[in-house]
Parts: C-alpha cells; structure tokens; sequence
C-alpha cells in the first residue's frame, strides 16, 4: 500500500525544497491536474508544478519548503507548510531586492496508486509581496 504521506514529504523536500524537478514524473501521474490559481501563461498538467518551481528556484535560490504538519483523508493529504527564501532574481516582472519572504501555505494533493493526480493549494502571495 502506498505511504502518501511520504510521497507529499518527498514532494516538499525534494522537489520543493532541493529543486530536483525530475522528480515530478516519478511522484506525479500523467493525468496530473494543477487546480490553484498560478500565474497567467502557466501551462497545466505536470507542466503547472515544474513551471511555477523554475520560476520560484530562479528567484529565489535558495527557496525553502518546511513541512509544519501533514493530515490524510482517505486518497487526499493535506499539508500546513511555510516557504521560504530570498529574493536574488526576477519575480513576478519584480527585480531581485535581496530581502526574505516567509509564508504560510496550505497544499491538498490527492493521490491515486502512489503518485499525485490533483493539487490545491493557497499560500500567502500578499504577505509574500509585501516581504
């Protein structure tokens, strides 16, 4: 039986938080769906998580996601995170200004056979902006 649980750590610590992007096709389904609102020109599927990724890893290299408490429910496991990091390139059309964010996230994944088939998440991108 697949431990779920693991696999949304994996995804955090090891896609998030390291940046190892070709995990996203070990740990994702084919039929992958992305249902958080991400930025315009964003493509979907798998595509969704390994884009907005490349984009938070260039601007802020050192981009942290710490895991705070993981739930399951049956096929879905929810996770209250942080994420962290300093921005030290292009954001959003916004120049690096070296300053840190620290945010609070919320992220659902359902999963299917051991490999993640729907994410939603909201994080605190008005907080982050402001930092």
């Amino acid at each position: 039986m697949p431990d779920n649980k693991a696999t949304m750590l994996r995804i955090y610590e090891e896609i998030f938080s390291q940046g190892d992007l070709d995990l996203i096709d070990e740990l994702l389904a084919d039929d992958f769906v992305e249902h958080e609102e991400l930025p315009p020109g964003t493509p979907s599927g798998k595509g969704a998580p390994r884009a907005l990724m490349t984009m938070m890893r260039n601007a802020f290299p050192d981009f942290h996601a710490g895991v705070e408490e993981l739930l399951e429910d049956g096929d879905k496991v929810i996770a209250r995170a942080r994420f962290s990091g300093t921005h030290q390139g292009e954001f959003m059309g916004i120049p690096a200004t070296g300053k840190r964010f620290d945010i609070a996230a919320i992220d659902i994944i359902e999963f299917r056979d051991g490999k993640g088939v729907a994410h939603w998440g909201v994080m605190d991108m008005a907080g982050m902006m402001e930092q």
